[in-house]
C-alpha cells in the first residue's frame, strides 16, 4: 500500500511540474526548443543558402568536372530502389525533384540530407523549410552508406 501511495505522489508531482510549464504562453518553451537548432547552424548564411553545408558528416566535397558514368549508374540503381516512392527525377511528388538540385543546394548539403535526414529535418533551416513545403512528410532514413550517397549525388549530376 505504501508503494502505491508513493507512486501516486510521484505521479501528482510530475503532473504539477508539467502543468507549471504549460502555464506560460508557450513562448519560453518554443524559444528553448529553437535555441539548440540555431546554435547548431550558427554558420548558416541567411543571404546565400548555397554556401551552407548542412548538419552531418560531410564538411567538404569537391566534385570533379567530369561525371563518373559508372558511379552515376550505380547511383541511379540505389536511387531507383530507395528513393522513387517519394521522389521523381523530373517532377515533384511527396518530396522535391532532384533535377537541378545543385542550382539550389551545394553537394555537402545534399549528401548530409541523404546521410543524416533525421537531424537535418529537425535542426537544419533549409530542410525544415522543405518539410513544411511538403506538408510535414519526412524523408525516411534509409541508412545509406557514404559510398552509395556519393553515387546518388553523381546520378543527380546527370539529371
Amino acid at each position: 500500500m505504501k508503494s502505491l501511495n508513493y507512486l501516486s505522489v510521484i505521479a501528482i508531482l510530475g503532473l504539477l511540474v508539467a502543468c507549471g510549464k504549460s502555464d506560460t504562453t508557450g513562448t519560453e518553451t518554443a524559444a528553448e526548443e529553437e535555441t539548440p537548432a540555431v546554435s547548431m547552424v550558427a554558420d548558416y548564411p541567411m543571404d546565400n543558402p548555397m554556401e551552407y553545408k548542412g548538419i552531418g558528416p560531410i564538411t567538404e566535397l569537391t566534385l570533379p568536372d567530369v561525371i563518373d558514368e559508372e558511379m552515376a549508374q550505380h547511383g541511379k540503381l540505389v536511387y531507383d530502389s530507395l528513393c522513387t516512392a517519394c521522389h521523381k527525377a523530373d517532377q515533384e511528388l511527396l518530396g522535391p525533384s532532384p533535377q537541378g538540385i545543385f542550382d539550389r543546394r551545394n553537394p555537402e548539403w545534399v549528401m548530409n540530407l541523404i546521410l543524416n535526414p533525421d537531424e537535418m529535418l529537425d535542426k537544419d533551416p533549409l530542410a525544415k523549410e522543405l518539410l513544411e513545403k511538403y506538408n510535414g512528410t519526412r524523408m525516411t532514413n534509409q541508412d545509406v552508406s557514404e559510398e552509395d550517397a556519393r553515387a546518388i549525388l553523381e546520378y543527380f549530376r546527370t539529371l
